[in-house]
C-alpha cells in the first residue's frame, strides 16, 4: 500500500467570523476522534496533517493542495461547510470523508457529497478505507463498526494534534480527555439514548493524566464522556493516582444523580472548577436529576441542589431543553424564571427541541407525524431552529415563552446576582462574558428577529407551520453570509434535504445499512 498523504479537519464552527466567546473558547471545543483518526493513520504508515477549524483560519490555505484522502469531522451545523469543502478538494484531486455525528444522523444525505460516510469507527474502518482509498460517487460508501471501538490511543499519541490546537487558544487551554463511551440514560432527543455505556481503560486513563503533568503545568481537563462519573470510584482512583490534590483541574458534564454530597466532596478535593448537569425538563427525564417530582416541586428540588453543588463546584452550568412535548402553556417558562431566582449561580443553557435525523428512535415519531421541518443544516445546532413543530404551543406563543426567559436569565440584575453566588474570579469572568456574548444577548436578538419575522415575513411563517418547503430568503441570505468565499463550493442541492430520509430509509423492504467491519474486512457496498 502506497504511503498517503492525508488531511483531517476538525469543525468545532460552521463559519467564519466567531463570537469574542469563540474567539476565546473555540479552539477547547475540539474534538478527540479526529486525532484519533489521525494517530490511526500515522499507525497505517501515512503523513498526516490535522487542523481544529475554529472559525479564524483560511481553510482554502491551510490544507497542502496535493492530498490524496481528507477526513473531516462535523457536527450537524457546520454540514454545509463541510459539503462545500468535500466539493473543493474533490476538484483538487483528494478523496473525501465525512465521520462525527452528523455522518452518524444524516448518512443518507452525506453520501451524496463524501467518497465514505462513517458510523462507528475504529481502527478496522480506517484501514479498510485506507486499503481502498479511491473514489465513490455519485454515492459514497457508507462504513461503520458494529459497536463504539473498545480502545482509543493514548494521550501521548496524540499529543501532537493536541499542543498544536491548544496554541490557538488564547488564554484558557483545555485538554480533551475521556473515559467512556455510549450512555446509561435513555433520553428520546439524544444520539447516545441507544449506545450502551461502555468504560475505557482506567489504567490508560491512569497513565494519560500523568503523562498531561509532563506536559503542562496546573492543566485543565475537559472530559468528553457524555455522563462523567458513572463509574464514580473508579474514575477518582484514576484520577489520584495519578495527579494528587492541587495538580490539574477538570471540567465534566454529569447528572445530578451523580452529584451527591460525598462525590461532590471527592471532586472538589480532585480539582473540579466545573459541572454541566442535565435538567432537561421540569415535566420529564426526571431519572437524570434524580427525581420524580415535576413542576414546582421539582424546581425547588434542583435548585436545592444546584446550590449544594455550588458550595463545591465554582461553576454550573444547568442544561435545558425547550419544546419537548410535555411542555406547554406558560408554566414550562415561569417554572424556569423561578428557578433562576432559587439558583442564581447557575448559567443556563437552552436548547431548542431537535430531531438530528437517526440520532434518536423518537425522530422516527416526529417524522411519521409529519412534523420535522426541512431547516438546513446550518441552523440546526440547537438554537437557531427548531426543525420540530411543537405539539402544544403555536410557532408565536413558543417565542414569547422563549424571548421571556432568556431575556430574563440574562438580564444584567440575573448577572450581577450570578457575580455574588460564584466563588471564584474566573468562573464569575465566563459568567459575565457568556451572558454579554453570542450565548445569552446574542441569542435574545435573534430570537427575536425569528418572532418579527413570524408577524412579517409570511415565507418564513409559511415553511415554519410546514405549508411549504420553499426556504425564504432570509435564511438563504445568512448562509451566503456566513459562508463567504466557502459559498461558491457548495454542491448544487445541497442547501437542502430530505428531513424524512430516516423514515423512508426504514420502511423500505431492504433497507440501506452501511457496511459493518468487525475483526476482519467486510464486503464492500
Amino acid at each position: 500500500m502506497r504511503r498517503l498523504r492525508i488531511g483531517i479537519l476538525d469543525l468545532v464552527t460552521k463559519s467564519p467570523n466567531p463570537s469574542l466567546y469563540g474567539r476565546l473558547m473555540n479552539a477547547n471545543l475540539a474534538s478527540i476522534m479526529p486525532q484519533v483518526i489521525g494517530v490511526w493513520c500515522e499507525q497505517e504508515g501515512h503523513d498526516v496533517h490535522l487542523v481544529c477549524y475554529t472559525g479564524l483560519e483560511d481553510l482554502l490555505q491551510e490544507m497542502p493542495a496535493d492530498l490524496d484522502v481528507i477526513f473531516i469531522g462535523a457536527f450537524t451545523q457546520s454540514a454545509q461547510l463541510s459539503y462545500a469543502l468535500s466539493n473543493f478538494f474533490r476538484q483538487r484531486g483528494a478523496v473525501t470523508v465525512l465521520g462525527g455525528p452528523h455522518a452518524r444522523c444524516y448518512p443518507e444525505d452525506a453520501r451524496k457529497y463524501f467518497d465514505y460516510v462513517l458510523g462507528f469507527t475504529d481502527r478496522t474502518v480506517v484501514a479498510e478505507l485506507l486499503r481502498d482509498a479511491g473514489p465513490h460517487r455519485p454515492m459514497g460508501r457508507h462504513l461503520a463498526s458494529a459497536r463504539q471501538p473498545g480502545d482509543l490511543p493514548t494521550l501521548a499519541e496524540r499529543w501532537k494534534f493536541v499542543e498544536a490546537t491548544l496554541a490557538k487558544a488564547p488564554t484558557i487551554k483545555i485538554v480533551p480527555m475521556i473515559g467512556s463511551l455510549g450512555c446509561p440514560y435513555t433520553c428520546s432527543f439524544c444520539i447516545d439514548s441507544t449506545v450502551d455505556y461502555q468504560p475505557l481503560s482506567f489504567p490508560q486513563l491512569r497513565d494519560d493524566l500523568s503523562f498531561l503533568l509532563t506536559k503542562m503545568k496546573n492543566p485543565i481537563v475537559g472530559w468528553h464522556d457524555p455522563n462523567f462519573g458513572v463509574r464514580f470510584d473508579d474514575y477518582m482512583e484514576a484520577v489520584e493516582s495519578a495527579t494528587g490534590p492541587g495538580r490539574m483541574r477538570h471540567i465534566a458534564e454529569s447528572s445530578l444523580s451523580l452529584l451527591g454530597e460525598p462525590h461532590l466532596k471527592r471532586l472538589q478535593k480532585n480539582g473540579f472548577q466545573a459541572i454541566l448537569p442535565g435538567i432537561e425538563s421540569w415535566y420529564d427525564l426526571g431519572n437524570k436529576s434524580k427525581t420524580r417530582r415535576t413542576g414546582m416541586d421539582k424546581v425547588k428540588q434542583v435548585a436545592d441542589h444546584v446550590n449544594m453543588i455550588l458550595r463545591y463546584i465554582p461553576y454550573i452550568q444547568t442544561n435545558f431543553v425547550l419544546g419537548l412535548d410535555g411542555d406547554q402553556g406558560p408554566e414550562p417558562f415561569e417554572l424556569t424564571r423561578k428557578f433562576i431566582d432559587l439558583a442564581p449561580g447557575a448559567f443556563p443553557a437552552y436548547s431548542l427541541l431537535s430531531a438530528f435525523g437517526r440520532a434518536a428512535p423518537m425522530n422516527l415519531d416526529y417524522q411519521r407525524a409529519g412534523r420535522v421541518l426541512p431547516f438546513p443544516f446550518h441552523f440546526l445546532n440547537n438554537n437557531h431552529a427548531m426543525n420540530v413543530r411543537p405539539k402544544h404551543y403555536g410557532w408565536p406563543e413558543f417565542y414569547d415563552g422563549l424571548i421571556d426567559v432568556t431575556s430574563y436569565s440574562f438580564s444584567w440584575r440575573a448577572i450581577a446576582r450570578r457575580v455574588p453566588a460564584t466563588a471564584t474570579m474566573i468562573p464569575k469572568w465566563m459568567n459575565v462574558v457568556r451572558a454579554m456574548s453570542s450565548e445569552g444577548w446574542g441569542r435574545i436578538q435573534y430570537h427575536t428577529m425569528i418572532r418579527s419575522l413570524l408577524d412579517t415575513d409570511r415565507s418564513v411563517r409559511a415553511f415554519m407551520e410546514g405549508d411549504t418547503d420553499e426556504l425564504p430568503e432570509f435564511y438563504a441570505a445568512r448562509i451566503r453570509r456566513e459562508l463567504g468565499d466557502l459559498y461558491q463550493y457548495l454542491p448544487e442541492g445541497a442547501l437542502m434535504h430530505d428531513p424524512n430520509a430516516y423514515l423512508h430509509a426504514s420502511e423500505m423492504e431492504a433497507p440501506s445499512e452501511p457496511v459493518q467491519l468487525e475483526g476482519r474486512l467486510a464486503g464492500t457496498v
